[in-house]
């Protein structure tokens, strides 16, 4: 499927029959990371799983934000005339879920922040030195985006009353501290950590958030 927003246009799927669910990936994917869990979560809700701007099958731009990518998603909700909408946002996707719902604290019915950063110095030294050396090889953009943005301070969370699960992995690229810290900042926010994976190998073709979800988002 297309969505003419934002002057591109949006590739996405819709599968199954429910409450609106949308589902945003991360940085250099696209929506098939949530193949798997698309399979399950479409016996309970209309999935929409987008491709964001620069991936996947939709327009590759030269406007590479943080911001424009939630003024896409933005017009998708209001073009499609979606209602008492959920989110479940990973990494980038989990970031533009937080914008969205900044600009827009009723935007959302529940969301779900996976792998969720506000800053850059969220990214472990390590990590963060990793993704320099990366842009200095291959001057991606979305590398650059990723060492430069996003800058949310940390009271802008304060205004968001949705009812939030942010989900951590154990072995995840942010240090602990900056999860516990959007928890303790927002008013209807629980953390889950989940054990021995990386920030990407629980929900990357992986199924194994679907009972969380599920219980959290019906």
């Amino acid at each position: 499927m297309k969505a003419d927003v934002n002057n591109i246009i949006l590739n996405y799927i819709i599968e199954g029959n429910g409450n609106p669910l949308i589902l945003l990936h991360g940085n250099g994917e696209d929506h098939h990371i949530f193949d798997k869990l698309i399979e399950k979560l479409k016996e309970n809700f209309t999935v929409y799983a987008i491709d964001s701007r620069n991936h996947g099958d939709s327009t590759k731009t030269q406007d590479y934000s943080y911001e424009t990518m939630a003024k896409d998603i933005y017009q998708f909700i209001k073009k499609l005339g979606l209602k008492e909408v959920s989110v479940v946002g990973f990494s980038d996707g989990a970031i533009i879920s937080l914008l969205l719902s900044i600009k827009y604290q009723n935007i959302f019915k529940k969301m779900a922040l996976l792998g969720v950063n506000l800053k850059p110095e969220d990214f472990k030294k390590n990590i963060y030195s990793y993704l320099q050396y990366e842009y200095e090889k291959n001057n991606d953009p979305l590398v650059k985006m990723m060492l430069e943005q996003p800058q949310i301070d940390l009271n802008e969370l304060k205004v968001i009353s949705t009812p939030t699960l942010v989900i951590a992995a154990q072995n995840d690229l942010f240090y602990r501290k900056s999860f516990l810290n959007i928890v303790k900042t927002m008013t209807n926010a629980t953390l889950k950590v989940i054990p021995k994976h990386d920030h990407g190998s629980y929900i990357i073709n992986n199924d194994l958030l679907y009972s969380d979800l599920k219980d959290f988002l019906l």
